[in-house]
């Protein structure tokens, strides 16, 4: 490796194939270790994990679900499942082919993953598609961590990304890469970019296909900001910029209930004039004075 090169680390779950070969391809960093975190479910009480399905999915999806487990059938996290392991038997393949470590942690914060982090004497971390990460182990590389948010911060910290902005008529999202702090989504903005977001309803009211869809189609710009954002670390140029958090707010998990507001929401949105093209601009949403899309860098 190059002395003056910095070395970067990528923590995930998995399916980040693109975001890799971006970072494999940046001039003046090396990629010195992949860590994909295996662990990535909560665990509940039987209590308490049919408690959080009511709340989240309604008592008819709760009951579907536990009906399609009795049937062997499985459920859409099973999917989810399937779909991990396959992505990460690619990114071994990938990891092979360019010589970089690869590395599957229960957790990242056990002791083992925080000296597999050490080890590897990153410079830069590149957080990628996981849960909520401690300090004891953002902070571990030189420069510390970023993250990438798809997400407006700071007003739109938190997520699932996508649903909040549909829910508040958004007329666009944002793609952040920040560094990353000690409260969700808070660091400072290293690259930010907006994308327009128009409902197509063709997906008719399942937004969750919609959505599935749409950060399919921002994915390799996602990936494209993270390695743009790695190149200015390493060249010393990035700009990175303070959030005023007292703006926008952290969102988290949708209800059952606000669930069905968006699918009202949605409805009362749509287009009724025949002939037209499936798709809706949102009305103004409630926030305060809009933005720039700066990308906050040299």
């Amino acid at each position: 490796m190059n002395k003056q090169e910095i070395r970067v680390i990528l923590l995930t779950h998995g399916q980040c194939e693109t975001v890799l070969e971006r970072l494999l391809a940046v001039e003046r960093a090396a990629v010195v270790g992949v860590f994909i975190e295996t662990d990535i479910v909560r665990r509940f009480s039987p209590r308490q994990a049919l408690r959080r399905s009511i709340k989240y999915e309604g008592y008819a999806a709760t009951l579907k679900n536990c009906a399609r487990k009795l049937l062997g059938f499985g459920n859409t996290y099973d999917r989810h499942v399937h779909a991990a392991e396959t992505s990460r038997n690619r990114l071994r393949e990938m990891a092979a082919t360019h010589n970089v470590p690869l590395h599957f942690v229960a957790n990242f914060h056990t002791d083992d993953a925080i000296g597999l982090m050490r080890a590897a004497d990153p410079d830069l971390g590149v957080i990628y598609g996981t849960n909520i990460i401690k300090e004891s182990a953002f902070s571990i590389p030189r420069l510390g961590s970023i993250n990438l948010h798809q997400g407006l911060a700071p007003f739109y910290r938190g997520g699932p990304p996508v649903f909040w902005e549909l829910f508040n008529g958004e007329p666009e999202i944002g793609i952040t890469v920040h560094f990353v702090d000690a409260k969700v989504d808070t660091g400072e903005i290293v690259l930010q970019e907006t994308v327009p977001l128009v409902y197509d309803y063709a997906h008719k009211l399942d937004y969750d296909s919609f959505i599935a869809e749409f950060s399919d189609s921002i994915r390799e710009r996602s990936a494209d900001l993270v390695a743009e954002s790695v190149r200015f670390i390493a060249q010393g140029t990035a700009q990175p910029r303070s959030q005023d958090t007292t703006l926008g707010k952290r969102y988290r998990l949708p209800t059952k209930r606000e669930k069905d507001e968006l699918r009202r929401r949605l409805k009362k949105r749509e287009p009724e004039r025949p002939g037209t093209s499936g798709e809706c601009s949102f009305e103004t949403p409630h926030r305060e004075p809009r933005r720039t899309n700066e990308a906050n860098c040299a």
